[in-house]
Formats: C-alpha cells, sequence, structure tokens
C-alpha cells in the first residue's frame, strides 16, 4: 500500500507536527507533503522523510513572511500530484485537506480544527491584520473567497478524525461531516511524578493572540505572585511591556528544560480555549495539576478536582479569584500521571492503524473514542 501524508507547513514545531511526527513512525516510508518547509524551524525533527514543499516554497520571503502568501495556499496544495498513491492522509488545521487524489484512492484527514481563520477566530484574524487600508479592504473579500473553498475542499475527504469531541462538532457544524474521535499523541511514556514546588505557576507555548497568555499576566500582575512564560511567538513584545517583574519571560526552551520547567511549577495555567491541549497532557504526565479556562478541549482532558480545575470566564478577574482558592497540596500527584497515560503515543499508533485498515478494506469503522 502506497502511502502519502500531507501537512499544512513545516516551520513550526507545535501539537499538529507532533502527530505528524507520530505518523511517520507508522508510515515510514511516506513522503511528506507541504506547503512548506523550513529545516532550521524543524530542528532535524524529520530528517529521515522525503518532504515535497509546494511552489510557494520557491517564492520570496516564503519563510518568514507565509501569509503573504494566502490566497496562493489553495492552488498549491491542489497541484501536488499524489496519483501514485493509494491512502493518503492529511495532517491538518487549515489547506491540507484540499489535496486532489486519484478515483479509487482514499484520504482520511486528521483534522486538528476546521481553519480557525476562516471559521471560528475570523473576525480576529482580521483585527490581527488589519496593518494598512488595503488590508482592511481587501481581506475580508478574500477570507469569504477561501472560506468557500474550505467549505468544498473538505467535501473531498472520505474519512474524517478530529483530535477531540469539539473539534468533531465544529466539523460537523461547519463543513457538514461525520468524524471519528481520536486523541492526538503525548509523550506520555516513561514519565513519573514530581514533588518539587519551586513557587512558580507556568504558561508554555506559542505567544499568539487566541492563547490569551494576557489574561493570565493581568491576573498575576494583580495577586503579585512569580509565573513564568516560556515560548516566542508574536505577542512576546507586548506581553512583556504589559507584565511587571513577578512575571518571567524565558523565550524558547528545549525539550528537556520544558520538561524541567513543569517538574518545578506548582500547576500549568491555560487561559485559551484549545482543541485538545497536548501540553495540559504533559504537565499531567508529571503530576502537575493544570488550571485552564472551562471550555473546548480541556473538558474532555482535565478532571475537575483530579486532574486539575476551571475558571469560568476568560477574564483575569475569574482566574485570579480561582488562583486564589486553588490549593495544589489536594492534588495526587500519582493519579494524575496515572491518567495521563490513556493519552500515549502507542495508543494513538494503534487507533490510527485500526482505523486505516479499516478505511482500505471497506470494513464497518470502529469506534475508537476513549471512555
Amino acid at each position: 500500500m502506497r502511502v502519502a501524508l500531507v501537512h499544512d507547513h513545516l516551520n513550526q514545531f507545535g501539537g499538529a507536527e507532533r502527530v505528524l511526527k507520530a505518523l511517520t513512525e507508522l508510515y515510514p516510508k511516506a513522503p511528506i507533503y507541504t506547503l512548506i518547509h523550513d529545516p532550521h524551524a524543524m530542528r532535524g525533527y524529520f530528517s529521515s522523510s522525503i518532504i515535497i514543499p509546494s511552489f510557494i516554497q520557491s517564492l520570496p520571503f516564503s519563510r518568514k513572511s507565509f501569509r503573504w502568501y494566502l490566497s496562493l495556499m489553495p492552488s498549491a496544495i491542489e497541484r501536488m500530484d499524489l496519483r501514485k498513491y493509494d491512502l493518503v492522509i492529511s495532517d491538518a488545521s487549515a489547506f491540507a485537506k484540499g489535496v486532489l487524489i486519484r478515483p479509487g484512492a482514499k484520504h482520511i484527514c486528521y483534522c486538528h480544527t476546521p481553519t480557525r481563520y476562516l471559521w471560528s477566530d475570523a473576525n480576529t484574524y482580521t483585527e490581527e491584520l488589519r496593518q494598512n487600508i488595503f488590508i482592511k479592504k481587501f481581506l475580508p473579500i478574500m477570507l469569504t473567497q477561501l472560506r468557500l473553498w474550505d467549505y468544498v475542499a473538505a467535501q473531498r475527504v472520505d474519512h474524517f478524525i478530529a483530535n477531540s469531541d469539539f473539534v468533531a462538532q465544529r466539523i460537523k457544524n461547519y463543513y457538514g461531516k461525520d468524524s471519528t474521535v481520536i486523541y492526538p499523541p503525548v509523550d506520555v511514556g516513561g514519565k513519573k511524578p514530581s514533588f518539587t514546588n519551586k513557587n512558580y505557576y507556568l504558561i508554555l507555548g506559542r505567544l499568539k493572540a487566541y492563547k490569551r497568555v494576557d489574561v493570565a499576566i493581568e491576573a498575576f500582575n494583580e495577586l503579585g505572585i512569580p509565573l513564568v512564560v516560556a515560548g516566542v511567538g508574536e505577542e512576546q513584545r507586548r506581553l512583556k511591556r504589559l507584565a511587571k517583574k513577578n512575571i518571567h519571560f524565558t523565550g524558547a526552551v528545549s525539550e528537556e528544560d520544558k520538561n524541567e520547567l513543569i517538574k518545578n511549577c506548582i500547576a500549568l495555567i491555560q487561559p485559551q480555549e484549545e482543541d485538545f491541549g497536548i501540553t495540559a497532557v504533559e504537565a499531567m504526565a508529571f503530576g502537575k495539576p493544570v488550571v485552564a479556562y472551562k471550555g473546548g478541549g480541556f473538558l474532555e482532558t482535565i478532571k475537575e478536582g483530579i486532574t486539575g480545575t476551571f475558571f469560568d470566564e476568560q477574564t483575569w478577574e475569574a482566574l485570579a479569584h480561582t488562583i486564589i482558592r486553588f490549593r495544589p497540596e489536594e492534588f495526587d500527584a500519582n493519579a494524575i500521571c496515572e491518567y495521563a497515560q490513556r493519552f500515549s503515543t502507542k495508543r494513538f499508533l494503534e487507533e490510527i492503524d485500526a482505523f486505516a485498515k479499516s478505511v482500505m478494506n471497506e470494513k464497518k469503522l470502529p469506534t475508537m473514542k476513549l471512555l
């Protein structure tokens, strides 16, 4: 069976790229088709894979100014030649699901979310990019056209896999398609609960507007409690200007340093709405509780009072009130660590393998959702 993998863009390493990495373990000979590939940004994670970028790769400043070519991405995806493959698996949060395959082949899309800036976050995205009169005037028109393409592209997918019930409902709402839930892989193997507490809370991840790190910074500004913010992104400068002295920014961190930050924190703070929330599960693998906004995928990964706690409103006041009442000593690190094991990479690979074989054998699809 000839298999190809399709990914939106390889210019950062986050949750979607961790899923892709796991897929390469299952299909080590499968080439990866992608819009652009930045080897430096990928830090060698896919060095053993054949990577085939689109024509956008050769355009000026494509790696640093990716958004310039938004209108070309549907064409770039559709021009990928996948005629020789029997099974195509797209790992998509944007355009990858729009590939064209030959009659008789199968296309499975592992969907992290229907394209955020076209659907759920369309208004926010437009506001972020309104830097001049040209963008202000023409961006909404372009997004409408892309939204139409995105819907049509989704209809070409044979089978959707959603990374959570939350995303499955979005797929149904925006694309009118059913999906099977298979939670993404999390590196929980070999992790042990940490009982070290160096008296700081932690935020970990890319500093993007939708991550709502500003909510946490405002809360901890008022509380005066130490907060460590690990990660980089376009919001970094603004957030640093907002933060007081009790808030420390580490910048980019290695995998080893990330694990050390988790093992030594009081709890992980998650003020955003996530489609699933891999970082939260990574923290739980070390026995650390999570304080999260009550919405999205966190409702499926965090158990109130057992692996963490929620705050109901996405405001600094709600988060601050929750932190004041938070008692880390009431959480059992061993129980948290044990709970995290259900999201392992091994479990993910087994479920994806069974799903793909069912699709290729045209058998009744199994139900994969975790209990």
